[in-house]
């Protein structure tokens, strides 16, 4: 597997790379990761537009709730919307995305070819994403209609932010009169210290929604396709005994790494590792790196799908463990179910890598187009 952070993870445990102009030491190491993650106060989320790397000023107008906020406020922001995100534990919910991605397999199948990417992807985590939020199916259309980068058009590369914004303030227009119990009714009703909660606030929770869980997801549903393409004996693996999908789900997700990394802001001066942050100043939190460290991974660049234990961060750590695993995992697990019961074998037709290209390392991550041939079983 391609780990651009190897050299500089043994030598040094930090990469100094600039993004923006601002140049972020990148912690790499899993125990240093962890460590950071839990220490919210050395490393404080508490900065809008700059949690994410590159920091996203020009693509939003709202901070992202509840991630770019610290406790105690950010567990009361959580709380209120820790239901929905829990709804992907909800027997109901769970056989929609089993039939849901048991018709998108058998679609597939009856083509010469399909684009995972556009054609099972992006329809998939759409169609789920409206039965996680509560929200008609339908709606599943326009959040297609996006394409797979929420603030980016795939054609010419304009920010998509100001589309994404214009829907959501549409729905909490609609919601403000409504007793329903969907996500946007919920928030439009929701109080917090006795208070409502502002339109800002209520448009903070929903972009995160849309933009924090949809492309990881997508690209992890492609590279999961991809390698299984390129190792069939796996799919014997996982076809002689299916209860190995669950370990086999969490190696996926520690080797696919779809975030590369988090940041977070320094309030005082600090030293990290060998690197002095300025107060203000970011540091990177390195899922990606810490996922392939050697002194908690055996053979890290061996995909292993009984391996275990296998703590991997791809959903972070600490305080602001990803609220959307369980909807991630119930995906990637409910997929692998139905690709050992209907698919016999993957032939890749066309793949177009993306890549992720930066001044202090260049990392392969998924695929911008993938166009493969299943052979049903």
């Amino acid at each position: 597997m391609n780990d651009p952070f190897e050299k500089a993870r043994r030598e040094k445990g930090i990469l100094e790379c600039n993004f923006q102009g601002e140049v972020v030491p990148m912690i790499l190491r899993h125990e240093e990761v962890r460590k950071a993650a839990k220490d919210w106060r050395t490393f404080s989320s508490d900065a809008p537009f700059r949690v994410p790397i590159p920091s996203e000023e020009d693509m939003r107008s709202m901070r992202q709730l509840p991630i770019e906020t610290d406790p105690p406020q950010h567990t009361e922001y959580r709380r209120l919307v820790e239901p929905f995100f829990a709804r992907a534990k909800n027997p109901e919910v769970i056989a929609r995305v089993d039939a849901l991605i048991g018709r998108l397999i058998q679609e597939a199948l009856q083509k010469t070819s399909v684009e995972i990417v556009r054609e099972l992807a992006l329809p998939l985590q759409s169609h789920a994403l409206t039965y996680l939020l509560n929200v008609p199916e339908t709606e599943a259309h326009t959040w297609i209609s996006w394409g797979i980068h929420v603030f980016k058009d795939g054609q010419d590369g304009q920010k998509k932010g100001a589309a994404l914004e214009n829907y959501l303030n549409k729905q909490f227009d609609i919601a403000q009169n409504s007793n329903g119990d969907d996500f946007f009714s919920t928030l439009s009703r929701a109080q917090i210290h006795g208070r409502r909660l502002s339109r800002e606030e209520m448009l903070g929770f929903a972009n995160l929604t849309f933009a924090g869980g949809r492309d990881t997801i997508i690209h992890t549903i492609s590279s999961v396709f991809a390698w299984l393409a390129e190792n069939p004996d796996a799919m014997e693996f996982l076809k002689q005994d299916p209860s190995r999908i669950i370990h086999a789900t969490e190696e996926f997700f520690r080797v696919i790494s779809p975030l590369t990394h988090i940041g977070r802001v320094c309030p005082t001066q600090t030293q990290v590792l060998d690197s002095p942050v300025p107060p203000g100043g970011r540091v990177s939190l390195c899922w990606a790196s810490a996922n392939m460290d050697e002194n908690v991974f055996d053979n890290p660049k061996e995909v292993k799908l009984d391996r275990k234990p296998n703590p991997h961060l791809t959903f972070g750590f600490g305080t602001h463990l990803c609220i959307g695993a369980p909807h991630a995992r119930l995906i990637l697990r409910t997929l692998l179910q139905h690709i050992i019961g209907s698919i016999q074998s993957i032939t890749i037709l066309n793949a177009v890598k993306r890549v992720e290209v930066e001044q202090a390392y260049t990392r392969s991550s998924a695929f911008e187009s993938l166009i493969v041939s299943l052979t049903p079983k």
